[in-house]
């Protein structure tokens, strides 16, 4: 019996030595794993804007369209409209030509410069390209640099949508 009552006055002293003698345990707050909402794009349900289109070769929206250099190319019907062009999502329909967007430098809801690979009557070419539209929306504006470039810049302005008057 006497043995049990020294083994019980020993048991605290012996807890306390360990206590003392162990690392500190750091104090860290709760965390609580929170399930992050998906939204339909498939972007986090954190109520930011979709990521944004410069993350893609797209052409910016604003510049879509039919565009010409004079108020001709907007208008012709017998297929001379050597000034006009379309811009869809995909690339520039020029006369005789075809570019498309090869790799994005800079672009914003109004302007994209890139490089730009053109195929047309049998041929291809590259050509570094900035198209800029007007605080109006009514002027395209295209600047080149690089080898072959055309020295000034060319200024576009958008033709009215088929079947609109003016």
């Amino acid at each position: 019996m006497k043995h049990l009552a020294l083994l019980r006055s020993a048991l605290p002293l012996t807890l306390l030595t360990l206590v003392a003698c162990a690392e500190p345990i750091e104090e860290r707050p709760d965390t609580e794993e929170t399930a992050i909402p998906v939204e339909p794009d498939g972007g986090i349900g954190d109520g930011a804007e979709p990521l944004p289109e410069i993350l893609g070769k797209d052409i910016p929206r604003g510049l879509h369209g039919r565009w010409g250099l004079v108020p001709a190319d907007c208008t012709s019907t017998r297929g001379d409209a050597k000034g006009l062009i379309d811009i869809d999502a995909e690339g520039i329909k020029f006369y005789e030509s075809r570019a498309v967007v090869d790799e994005v430098e800079a672009k914003e809801a109004t302007m994209i410069k890139a490089s730009f690979a053109f195929s047309g009557e049998g041929q291809e070419w590259t050509r570094d390209m900035e198209w800029r539209l007007s605080d109006d929306g009514m002027q395209l504006t295209r600047s080149e640099t690089g080898d072959e470039a055309i020295p000034d810049p060319l200024t576009y302005t958008k033709c009215e949508a088929e079947g609109e008057a003016s």
